[in-house]
C-alpha cells in the first residue's frame, strides 16, 4: 500500500509480541514523522475479536499515538467496532477487508485466470 515498501527501515516488526502488545510499526514517511502500530491476530473466522483485545491494543500504543491498525483473519464485535470508532485513531480490518486489501494490492495473490477482451481494428480494412 506504499508504507514501507521502499527502504527496510521504514516497518519493523516485533516477532516476540503475542501477548495484545505491538506487533509491527509502519513509518509513513522516509523521516519517520508518523508511525502506524499494528496488532495482529490470526483466528478462525467464526470467532470475534472483542473490545477487550482492542482495550489491550490500546493500552499498549505509547503516548500520543495517532494511528493504530488492528488486523485480524477473523471479525470484529459490535464491541470491538463501537470501541474502536469512539477512539478515533484505531482502524480496524477484519478477514473479508483483509482479502480484498490482498488482492488489490497483489499481496499473497496468483493470477489464476486471465480474459483478452477484444475489439476489431478499423485501421486494418483501410484501403490505403
Amino acid at each position: 500500500m506504499g508504507y514501507g515498501v521502499s527502504e527496510l527501515e521504514l516497518s519493523k516488526t516485533n516477532h516476540q509480541s503475542r501477548d495484545g502488545g505491538i506487533d509491527g510499526v509502519i513509518r509513513q514517511d522516509k523521516l519517520g514523522f508518523d508511525k502506524i502500530y499494528i496488532q495482529a491476530k490470526r483466528w478462525d473466522l467464526n470467532t470475534a475479536v472483542g473490545r477487550p483485545e482492542l482495550q489491550k491494543f490500546y493500552g499498549a500504543l505509547p503516548n500520543g499515538t495517532v494511528h493504530g491498525l488492528f488486523i485480524t483473519t477473523a471479525r470484529f464485535s459490535d464491541d470491538a467496532i463501537e470501541y474502536a470508532q469512539s477512539r478515533n485513531n484505531i482502524v480496524l480490518v477484519d478477514g473479508i477487508r483483509l482479502a480484498k486489501l490482498m488482492i488489490e494490492h497483489n499481496v499473497g495473490v496468483s493470477v489464476e485466470t486471465q480474459y483478452v477482451v477484444k475489439r476489431l481494428d478499423s485501421d486494418f480494412f483501410r484501403d490505403e
